[in-house]
Parts: C-alpha cells; sequence; structure tokens
C-alpha cells in the first residue's frame, strides 16, 4: 500500500499553530471556553458586547460555580447590572451547564489604566482616498483583455490596489 500524500506542501493552518497558544493564554484568565472571548458579541449580544468585555473566569474554593468578570465604564455598569442573570443565562449555554453562578463587574474609565485603554467598539475603517485616474486607467488597460465582465471589474479593482501600495 503506497503512502498517502500529503497537499499541504508542508504547510499548516494558522489555526492548528495558534490554539495551543491562544487556550493556554486563555486558561490563565480561567476561561475554559475560548468561544466565550472569541465570540463575545455573539454571545452577549451587540448592545453589550459595545460596553462590556470579559476580563476572567475565577473559580471558588469549593469548586462549584464560577464568577465572571465583566469589564464596563462607569455609566454603563448599572444598565449592565440590571442585565446580569439574562447575561449569566446567556454565558452558560455556551459551556452546556451552569459553570458561571456570578458574574461580577468592575468599572473603569474610558482611558488611563491598562484595562480601560481597550476599545469597546470595533475600530471604525480607515477612510481610503481617491485612487489616481492615471493608475486606474494603466489597470483598466491591463485588464481589458478579459472577457467576462465581473472577472475584468474585480481585476481592475486588484490592479489598482496593487499600483497604489507600490507608488506609495
Amino acid at each position: 500500500m503506497a503512502a498517502r500524500r500529503t497537499s499541504t506542501k508542508g504547510f499548516k493552518r494558522t489555526d492548528s499553530l495558534l490554539s495551543g497558544q491562544i487556550r493556554s493564554a486563555s486558561e490563565r484568565r480561567g476561561f475554559a471556553q475560548t468561544r466565550l472571548l472569541t465570540q463575545w458579541a455573539e454571545i452577549a449580544g451587540a448592545d453589550t458586547a459595545a460596553i462590556a468585555l470579559p476580563v476572567e473566569v475565577s473559580y471558588g474554593r469549593g469548586g462549584m460555580g464560577a464568577t465572571l468578570t465583566l469589564l464596563t465604564t462607569g455609566p454603563n455598569a448599572p444598565m449592565l447590572e440590571m442585565q446580569k442573570e439574562q447575561l449569566r443565562t446567556k454565558v452558560n449555554a455556551v459551556y452546556g451547564y451552569n459553570a458561571i453562578s456570578r458574574i461580577r463587574i468592575t468599572q473603569t474609565a474610558p482611558q488611563g489604566f491598562a484595562e480601560g485603554q481597550i476599545a469597546f467598539a470595533p475600530a471604525k475603517p480607515e477612510p481610503t482616498k481617491a485612487p489616481d485616474p492615471a493608475l486606474t486607467r494603466k489597470a483598466a488597460d491591463a485588464a481589458s483583455p478579459v472577457t467576462d465582465d465581473g472577472l475584468r471589474a474585480a481585476l481592475e479593482k486588484l490592479g489598482t490596489n496593487v499600483l497604489m501600495k507600490t507608488k506609495s
């Protein structure tokens, strides 16, 4: 029986290389489920994720029931306080059992502290500058032999982006 040839040519998926390091870093903070960190907006909801971040999961001495610590700013803490029970239910659904028994809210200033510098909202994309018309024409000329309209438009856009990068 012949040995199976690999089609990856020695390359590995990025998640397989980093998953161990990510898991060990998150487990140091008590996150047995890294999904709680990576998919926080889906678990807690967009409104809650915009004002709070999970910081730590700590386990008590009895071993049953953990405490989830959330970081938020001072004005958002009372709103988050009233949503703790619904949030606990959503988080426990990720674990599949009643893993989190308490949620503790930690308030911080929006800036000035190491943890407080975390942006609660996703970063806004940088404004793109208009491409040079000469570069756009050059990219269009290069893609002109392509007969498919969608492919030609995509190649023109790619060519314009590449030419803009090389120019700068």
